[in-house]
This record gives structure tokens, C-alpha cells and sequence, in this order.
């Protein structure tokens, strides 16, 4: 044994304990998944909250306010209550962009802005032409959605320089060579920027030491975890063990925890990276861990979720009954009869029932008689029926269905009992997507769309189980506030 003297001791203590609090100080400026886009909203919100100001200044100039207190009469009496809220409502016109991978690309950030003012136009219009002459302050609007727009533009840009560089990244260590590991490895290579630095792969198997996975190295066991942790600022352990875990294993990662180390599991994490759960990468019982402890909402939600749906669905039935002649004899000129069709559909707990929708697709559509996936720009669709899809308009007889009680206005979409039948045998845990009331709109269809193989069924089905675990009144509204965006935007298919 070798003793020390006691000011070396002090000293190397007071060496660790500085390296110690530098890593800490690191580790606070590396933004994870949910940091981003609180930041990326308080953001937004400042660059609104300055634009109605500038827009307040302007309306008043451009009415002669030239002391206080003509200013404070103005604030009082002028601008209508629903003026100030325009910064909210630019955040909601904004939802698109809140995903903090769009948000790092500027050609994503930047087509997101645009939609959210051509749609905030077109709304502005419809209630221009709607309301009395001269009720609407045309001067404040238009000030506050162009300085809105510019310093977004100029902010996010900012965004994307500073809090993608690699200072701001996260590091991470992971913990797992095998399957999931390699899986969660793929997700994080094609995500651009990347979300996490990867320092290196640790596994215990003495096979894979020194061989690479998706371009990184197995550096060793979980013996180097704490050296690797305090040596590199790791602020981020991702664990990809499918089987029992080591008691050393378990012992360092409780150490790094209590030195500030986020333990993140693979499927939280691919959750987090991607919005959706890894179906094909998880345990035997995370059905039931996930959808009996986790998943379970509360009966406040279900009632007034069913309330919303019977609002909604009278809406959506008004409109119907505005839109229906003109589809109908636009139909009716381009292919002919049916205008409306009838399908049996899987409901909640796999019950049939009919949907209701405008027809899209030619007669001879399935002339084998055997069902089939819709194809994205189908060459069945008939040219009416094109635009039909594009727009979700097809969609609309729905709401029949909803007021009905078969559906819901989110949830995931209705699937035909015989695919059911066949995806159940191919694709795990796709029976749960069941456990819920299908839905007009959903998270799979805000943020995939239409699924044309196996595969694509599978990643679906990860947004449809993300739903399900997560439901409640702010993703609901979240999706449709996304679901219209897609129909302005025409991203239907």
C-alpha cells in the first residue's frame, strides 16, 4: 500500500472535485429532446410578444397617439381582446416545427414558416370576408404578421447556429452491443444534426470486444463505464440490454446516476428520438407494463373526449352537408355512381362496424376481391377522388361515424378485419392498437400517412402504440391542430 502525503491528498481531491463540477457544468448546456423544445417555444413566444408590440406601435403612429395617455386610451379601447392573443395563435400555427429535428434543418424550419403564413393568411381572409367593412384592424395584422415571420425567421436561424453545434449536443455511452443496441445506433446515425455524440459502445460479451456496430467501437466491458463517464462529460448513458443485467453493470450505472448521468433506457430513448414505440425491439410483457400501469387514463378524459366528439362531429356533419353536392356531381361527372361507400371496419376490442366515406377509387378497384393497401398517388384513385385524398376530404362522411359512437375525432385509424387477421400473425403487439376507439385523424397519420408494405405497417403501428400509451387532451389537440395543417398543406395522399 502507498501512503500519501496529506496535501497530495487535498490536492488530488480538489483536482477531482473541480473536474468533477466542470463535467457538471457541461452537462447542464447539453440539451436533450424536451429542453429544445421548451426553448424553441419560449423563443417563438419572445419573438411574437415583440411583434405585438411593434404591431401596437405602428396602429398607433398611424393614428396620431402622440402622449401617454392618448397611448393607454388607445391600449384600452382600440385593439380587440383577440389582438393580444395573436402571439399564441402564431405558436399553434407553428406546431410543425416544433420537432426539435425539423427545427435543426433550415429548409424544413423555413418551408414550416411559410405554411404556417400561408395558412394564418388564409384564415385571416375567410374571416376579412366574413366580417363587417372595416371591424378588422387590417394596419396592427398585417405589422404583426410580417414582424412575427421575420423575427421567427431570425431567431430560429439562430437556433440552428448555436444549439446544434456540438457544445450543446449531448455525449453518451451505450450500453449494449445487440440487437436493440444496433437498432437505437441506426436511428441516431440518420438523424441529422445528430442528437447524441456517441463516445463508444460497452458490452460485456468478450466476443464483441473491439468489433464496431453502425460505425462505433465496443471499447469494453462495463467496468470503463464511471472512467469513460468522468473522463469525457458523458451526460447521457443509453442502456440497450434485453436480457439479465449484471450486478457490476447495475452498481456502476446507479454511480453515474448519482454523479448527474441521465440513465436513459432504448426504448425511452427511440420513443424520445422518434415519436413512435419500437414494436419489433421490446419485452414480452411491456404490453402489459406499458398499457395496464402506464397507459391508463383517468375517466374525466374519456368523458369529456366523448363530449368533444359529439361537438366535433356535429361540426364536421354541417360542413358535410355543405360540401356533399359539390362532390357528389363533380364524382358523379368523373366516374359516375356510388358517390358514398360503405366498408366494415375493426373498432375498439376489434368490434365491426361500417365506415362511411366518399368514394376515391375506380369500381374495379379490387376486382380479385381480396382487400389491399392504398398506395401513395394509387393509380386506382379516379382524378376526383385524387384530390379527394390530398385533401382528407374523403375522410368526411366520417363524422356520421363518430356521432355514432364507432369512432372517435383521434385515435388510430380503422383497419379492415381481414388485414387485421394478417398483420396480427406478422407484426408484434399489433392488436393493441385495438385497445383504443379508431379515430378520424391520428399521430400515425399527422406524422406518416398511408402505409404500403409491411414494413411501413409496422412503423405505424410504433406512432399508433405511441398514442395509446400517451393519450390525453393536449396530444389530441396537438394532433389535430397538425391534421389541419395537413389538409391546408395538402400532405394527404
Amino acid at each position: 500500500m502507498v501512503f500519501r502525503h496529506p496535501g497530495q491528498l487535498i490536492g488530488s481531491l480538489r483536482s477531482r472535485m473541480a473536474e468533477s463540477k466542470k463535467s457538471t457544468n457541461t452537462r447542464a448546456w447539453r440539451l436533450g429532446v424536451s429542453e429544445r423544445r421548451v426553448l424553441l417555444v419560449l423563443g417563438d413566444l419572445a419573438m411574437a410578444g415583440i411583434a405585438l408590440a411593434v404591431a401596437l406601435y405602428f396602429w398607433a403612429t398611424g393614428i396620431e397617439v402622440e402622449n401617454v395617455r392618448q397611448a393607454i386610451q388607445f391600449l384600452q379601447l382600440r385593439p380587440p381582446t383577440w389582438f393580444y392573443f395573436l402571439p399564441l395563435f402564431w405558436l399553434l400555427l407553428l406546431i410543425e416545427t416544433y420537432n426539435p429535428h425539423i427545427a435543426s434543418n433550415w429548409r424544413q424550419t423555413l418551408t414550416g414558416l411559410v405554411t404556417a403564413a400561408l395558412v394564418g393568411m388564409g384564415i385571416y381572409f375567410i374571416f376579412y370576408f366574413a366580417s363587417a367593412p372595416g371591424s378588422l384592424p387590417r394596419r396592427g395584422v398585417a405589422s404583426f404578421a410580417l414582424t412575427a415571420w421575420v423575427l421567427t425567421a431570425l431567431w430560429r436561424l439562430l437556433y440552428i447556429r448555436i444549439f446544434t453545434s456540438p457544445q450543446f449536443t449531448r455525449r453518451a455511452i451505450l450500453v449494449g452491443a445487440g440487437i436493440s443496441g444496433q437498432a437505437l445506433l441506426k436511428v441516431i446515425n440518420n438523424i441529422r444534426p445528430v442528437p447524441y455524440q456517441i463516445l463508444g459502445v460497452l458490452d460485456d460479451d468478450p466476443q464483441k470486444m473491439g468489433s464496431k456496430i453502425e460505425g462505433q467501437k465496443v471499447l469494453g466491458n462495463s467496468g470503463l463505464l464511471l472512467p469513460l463517464v468522468e473522463q469525457h462529460g458523458i451526460s447521457d448513458i443509453l442502456v440497450a440490454i434485453s436480457g439479465r443485467m449484471r450486478d457490476d453493470t447495475f452498481r456502476a450505472l446507479l454511480d453515474a446516476q448519482e454523479q448527474g448521468v441521465e440513465i436513459v433506457r432504448m426504448p425511452v430513448a427511440y420513443e424520445e428520438l422518434l415519436d413512435r414505440v419500437p414494436v419489433n425491439y421490446l419485452e414480452a410483457d411491456w404490453l402489459l407494463r406499458s398499457f395496464v400501469d402506464e397507459a391508463r387514463v383517468n375517466r374525466f378524459y374519456l368523458m369529456a373526449k366523448r363530449l368533444f366528439d359529439i361537438i366535433g362531429g356535429l361540426i364536421g356533419v354541417i360542413i358535410l352537408i355543405l360540401l356533399t353536392p359539390f362532390i357528389a356531381l363533380a364524382t358523379l361527372i368523373d366516374s359516375g355512381r356510388p358517390v358514398i361507400f360503405f366498408q366494415t371496419r375493426a373498432g375498439r376490442g376489434g368490434k365491426t362496424y361500417r365506415i362511411i366515406k366518399f368514394r376515391t377509387m375506380r369500381l374495379d378497384a379490387e376486382e380479385t376481391g381480396k382487400p389491399q393497401l392504398a398506395l401513395e398517388d394509387d393509380q386506382r384513385s379516379t382524378r376526383v377522388g385524387r384530390f379527394l385524398r390530398k385533401t382528407h376530404m374523403d375522410e368526411w362522411p366520417q363524422f356520421i361515424n363518430v356521432l355514432r359512437g364507432d369512432m372517435s375525432l383521434v385515435g388510430p385509424r380503422p383497419e379492415r378485419p381481414e388485414l387485421m387477421r394478417h398483420f396480427e400473425k406478422l407484426i408484434p403487439f399489433y392488436r393493441a392498437r385495438l385497445l383504443e376507439k379508431p379515430g378520424i385523424t391520428g399521430w400515425a397519420q399527422v406524422n406518416f400517412g398511408y402505409a404500403a408494405t409491411l414494413e411501413d405497417m409496422s412503423i405505424k403501428l410504433e406512432y399508433d402504440l405511441y398514442y395509446i400509451k400517451r393519450r390525453g387532451p393536449i396530444l389530441d389537440f396537438i394532433i389535430l391542430l397538425r391534421t389541419i395543417g395537413t389538409i391546408f398543406g395538402f400532405r394527404g395522399r
